[in-house]
């Protein structure tokens, strides 16, 4: 019943399902180059999935009917999509997508960092999800790229494409990573840089990054509310 008012509702002010499908696609792109341990990995990962969790944050990510993916990345040629892109319908989907960060297998421990590269393949994944209104690739480091496609030289595809690059910097061993990573990692409108100054510390800053990023900036989709006396625009 209320799926139907709702499409009636949509119908009466002019506007598609289709055009509302996602206002977001994120790709989590997370860093498992050699300077991270399995400790530091599974703080990650397990970090990750409690911010999508957060009740804020799944509640805009299922009320902008996101798109997310997650990419593992280490060094030159090593990257992979670990978790293909998820439609966020519902809350089970956000579990969904939770319990399967929580048990993705790490495909590598002992390779180089190459950021451009992780920029490049996770920016070529968007070509799926053209739908999408806003287009983020979240890149978590803890170090700066030392192989491959420099990160400056993956911007100009990303530009092309209207992808924003946004980042978490983990200073555990490179207390200047911040600034590296606002120099020559993130891009685009409002695009910015979270720290996590340890391992510990990153499960408290991806929440907040993810805050900022869905809750805060999930687009005001103009969508027509039912009442009793008809249809007016807002959100429920």
């Amino acid at each position: 019943m209320l799926l139907a008012r709702v499409l009636f509702c949509l119908g009466f002010w002019g506007i598609s399902p289709a055009l509302l499908a996602c206002d977001l696609a994120l790709a989590l792109a997370v860093d498992v180059s050699g300077s991270v341990d399995n400790k530091e990995y599974r703080i990650q990962m397990d970090g990750l999935a409690a911010g999508l969790r957060d009740p804020v944050v799944s509640e805009a990510l299922v009320r902008g009917r996101a798109q997310v993916m997650v990419l593992q990345w280490s060094g030159s040629s090593r990257q992979e999509v670990s978790i293909p892109w998820t439609a966020i319908e519902g809350f089970e989907d956000v579990e969904a997508l939770a319990k399967a960060i929580e048990m993705a297998p790490r495909p590598w421990r002992n390779f180089s960092t190459a950021v451009g590269e992780a920029l490049q393949r996770a920016g070529g994944q968007f070509a799926k999800v053209l739908n999408c209104n806003r287009k983020i690739i979240d890149v978590s480091g803890d170090g700066m790229s030392n192989e491959g496609l420099s990160p400056r030289k993956a911007h100009p595809a990303l530009k092309q494409n209207d992808i924003v690059v946004n980042a978490i910097a983990i200073e555990a061993s490179e207390p200047d990573l911040t600034a590296y990573f606002f120099e020559h990692v993130i891009r685009g409108e409002g695009a910015f840089v979270i720290t996590a100054t340890t391992f510990q510390d990153y499960p408290e800053q991806i929440r907040r990054k993810l805050l900022r990023e869905v809750a805060r900036q999930t687009a005001a989709l103009v969508v027509p509310r039912c009442r009793i006396n008809g249809c007016e625009p807002g959100f429920p």
